[in-house]
């Protein structure tokens, strides 16, 4: 096959001056990348951009030396259809008759292309059916100059074959790809020159290295080929743009494709792929509802976000998950610490190398501590991106961790060392919970540019009722169980994914029916937090749960400040130490109650103890702030023992605070901005040491004894006794009563008995009581474990000192103001 040299060749002049036709065999340079690609089969209007002129000023420069290209006669059609189809296209014209576009890929690396014309009704030799054409990446009237010089407008006559149908063969070199022809008609009818175009009026086009693509996944997915699809949900968009980005640096992508609704639209998906051929290194959205210039966007389902806060064309690093193998705890057996990535290790008193602060592998250098207080799980506060301004609990996207959260290197460092740290703490026997926020999203998410209406309800409120929210939602967290080995999910907001299309409250959301049911999720912990981050407060509920979703009890937390403080009914604290039976009875059980105390947003531990809030139900014991009074120093230690003895030894699963174990104080401020980064030097005073040992002793007894203290059902009637002072009954509406007695009897038909009963006292009363202790069973003794009014380090024991009867026949203990007191009945004989 024999083509011209670029010298044989003629060009034409704009149509506007008056065309030239060119030979049947044309070689041309080819040029650089041009800005944005239009696919319009019922939009580009080429034919006009030629007639009035706008094709001249609107070329695109830049050539390179290898000619790239090539017109060939219509007798060379079979040697382009021995290469492999690709895709077809087929136009209907304005005059009847088909036009029919063959697309392959010939042996040599090249594209062949062949436009027949077939049913259309033509009085004229071959000469005189021209197809008028050109090659364009931008819009229609930015046509690529294929050769030096010219204006990017080509008249090719076709050929008839042995069939009576006329033919042209077109041949281009893939690395110019990808990109769009153009083209309409020019040829004889009725002994009249006339111009035909597509049944819409419209020119014919169609796409050289782009194709169709699929509708699923959403997301960037490679398919077996090798291809890049890409896949986009906007029901609200008019038009659509695929950026693509050969420079991660760069502010302008080096190519637009403008996606056609005709041949890249299935429903409400956008989708398109191309050739992994071309250097491209991240990619985004523009979606347009109008004629404004829309700005570029993320794509919702990147899973690996580049320098320029786009998609990056690659694929998730690769990641050895063998031996891998989550400590799947029961429920009832977690005892958790929540922290902040960021915050943990930040602070350069951790000692940790300036690079790996604050981020996840710095986590894992601090395995030790989370031993030392004997957690098993961690929870960590959002670490997807977020609006840095507002914090974590404003996301911007839900499929990638932040990637000031991982070492320098950018997101695949990230996400290496995030799977690395999981690996580490699955292999420690810890447990990783992730919160999520899926209510709402910050001010620049992508969401709201893609397709506003369809994914809020209100400003920033996500719809979680609507179906293609829930999908992106399940997908997001599916992925991070898949791809990180999550083991569960803490929901903040959570009384606000009940709500409706219009914010009414649905006795069934489907997405919470949806996770609580997923295949996937409902293997995991799920866990809803009503609090919200947007007004700073709780909104209790009666969550919908399906008996498998946990909530973290902030009624636990306020009764049980309230108690403390003096100011509540003794009935209340009874309920949340026998895990909270008024919200948990109904299917559930005890161990789907995460109490806490403490929280990152709100007074810490210490702060309740030293500034007097209505809000936050605290009490600053005496005097407000800092203080150098002896008495009031000591009324604080007790009371933050107490917060941490009620925390560990109530039905349920203990959550306990990053900060809380060495008195951190924000000095009585509440946001989550206020908070200071973990300070490593606090853990060597005295107040961290007696604290962190009395957390791990806490730990340890819930172990020991979790046949009381650890339980996936209530305890029976007959386990379980209550007392005022004297062994009578409490006073449970008496506000005036500050005194409570619990004692938990061990289950007889048990075959392993632990060891005996168990009795447990509070006093949040100004003056010292005595409580009468019932006798224990026949040959045992009581012994003390606990008194949070004693001095350190006296004031827990795992050995037990023993209650030495002082009255004959009766056995009292006596309990200093604002005190706890724990006893363990032994045998007499050890």
């Amino acid at each position: 096959m024999a083509l011209f040299s670029l010298s044989s060749s003629t060009r034409p002049t704009c149509l506007t001056c008056g065309a030239i036709k060119i030979s049947k065999l044309v070689a041309a340079d080819s040029c650089k990348y041009g800005r944005r690609v239009t696919q319009s089969l019922g939009r580009t209007d080429f034919g006009q951009s030629l007639v009035f002129g706008k094709t001249a000023k609107n070329i695109i420069q830049g050539l390179y030396q290898n000619p790239r290209f090539a017109v060939l006669a219509a007798s060379t059609l079979p040697v382009i259809q021995t290469g492999e189809k690709l895709s077809t296209y087929l136009f209907r014209t304005e005059k009847g008759g088909n036009v029919k576009v063959i697309i392959t890929r010939l042996k040599d690396g090249k594209y062949g292309v062949n436009v027949e014309i077939s049913s259309l009704q033509l009085n004229g030799n071959d000469d005189e059916v021209i197809m008028s054409w050109g090659v364009f990446r931008s819009d229609s009237s930015s046509l690529i100059p294929l050769q030096s010089g010219n204006c990017g407008i080509f008249e090719t006559p076709f050929e008839i074959d042995s069939l009576n149908k006329f033919s042209v063969g077109l041949e281009f070199d893939a690395s110019l790809a990808p990109f769009y022809v153009s083209f309409f008609l020019k040829c004889p009818l009725n002994g009249e020159k006339i111009e035909i175009k597509s049944h819409r009026k419209t020119n014919f086009c169609f796409s050289v290295g782009i194709k169709s693509g699929h509708p699923s996944p959403l997301g960037l997915s490679y398919s077996a080929d090798g291809s890049l699809n890409f896949a986009l949900f906007s029901r609200n968009a008019k038009c659509v743009i695929l950026c693509l980005f050969d420079d991660s640096s760069s502010e302008e992508p080096v190519l637009e494709i403008d996606l056609d609704p005709y041949v890249n639209r299935s429903g409400d998906i956008w989708h398109a792929s191309m050739d992994n051929a071309m250097n491209v290194v991240s990619y985004g959205y523009r979606c347009k509802n109008g004629q404004e210039k829309s700005s570029i966007v993320l794509d919702p389902y990147s899973k690996v976000i580049g320098e320029n806060s786009l998609g990056e064309v690659c694929t998730e690093p690769t990641f050895d998950w063998s031996d891998d193998v989550s400590p799947n705890l029961p429920m009832e057996k977690l005892m958790v610490y929540r922290l902040n990535v960021m915050d943990f290790t930040r602070d350069t008193s951790s000692d940790l190398p300036n690079e790996i602060r604050g981020t996840f592998s710095a986590i894992t250098e601090k395995l030790h501590h989370f031993k030392d207080l004997g957690v098993n799980a961690i929870l960590l506060e959002p670490v997807v991106p977020f609006d840095k301004k507002k914090g974590p609990y404003y996301p911007s996207h839900f499929f990638s961790p932040q990637n000031s959260y991982g070492p320098q290197g950018g997101s695949i460092s990230t996400i290496s060392s995030m799977k690395e740290m999981v690996k580490r703490l699955h292999a420690n026997g810890i447990e990783v919970l992730l919160e999520v926020v899926v209510t709402h999203t910050c001010d620049n998410a992508s969401l709201a540019k893609i397709d506003k209406p369809s994914y809020y309800s209100s400003n920033n409120a996500l719809n979680c009722a609507h179906p293609v929210v829930q999908q992106l939602i399940l997908d997001s967290l599916r992925h991070w169980v898949i791809d990180y080995h999550i083991d569960g999910f803490c929901f903040i907001n959570s009384s606000s994914m009940v709500n409706g299309f219009h914010g009414e409250h649905l006795s069934r959301p489907p997405l919470i029916e949806a996770i609580a049911f997923d295949p996937i999720l409902s293997k995991t912990k799920i866990i809803a937090d009503s609090f919200d981050p947007i007004v700073n407060s709780t909104k209790e509920i009666q969550f919908p749960h399906w008996k498998r979703w946990a909530e973290m009890n902030a009624r636990f937390c306020s009764e049980v400040r309230n108690y403390l403080r003096g100011e509540s009914l003794i009935s209340n604290l009874a309920t949340r130490l026998c895990g909270s039976g008024d919200i948990f009875l109904n299917g559930r059980g005890p161990a789907f109650s995460f109490n806490f105390v403490a929280r990152n947003h709100g007074l810490s531990i210490v702060g309740l103890v030293s500034f007097s809030s209505a809000s936050e139900f605290s009490w600053n014991c005496g005097e407000e702030g800092a203080t150098k009074k002896k008495i009031v120093l000591e009324t604080r230690l007790k009371q933050i023992r107490n917060f941490l003895f009620i925390l560990y030894i109530s039905l349920g699963v203990p959550v306990l605070n990053m900060g809380d174990e060495c008195g951190q104080s924000s000095g009585g401020k509440i946001l989550v901005k206020d908070r200071k980064p973990f300070n490593w030097k606090s853990l060597k005073t005295g107040f961290a040491v007696q604290t962190i040992e009395f957390i791990s002793f806490l730990n340890s007894l819930k172990i020991k004894r979790s046949d009381l203290l650890q339980r996936s059902e209530f305890l029976k009637v007959e386990n379980i006794d209550w007392y005022g002072l004297d062994l009578s009954p409490p006073n449970w509406e008496d506000p005036t009563s500050k005194f409570l007695a619990m004692g938990l009897k061990y289950d007889q038909d048990d075959e392993n008995p632990l060891t005996g009963d168990m009795f447990a006292a509070f006093n949040s009363g100004d003056g010292p009581v005595t409580a009468t202790l019932p006798p224990p069973r026949l040959g045992m003794e009581w012994v003390r474990l606990v008194d949070t009014g004693l001095p350190y380090p006296g004031f827990f024991s795992m050995t037990g000192d023993p209650v030495v009867e002082k009255i004959p026949g009766l056995l009292g203990y006596q309990m200093t103001p604002h005190s706890c007191v724990l006893l363990e009945a032994r045998s007499v004989d050890g």
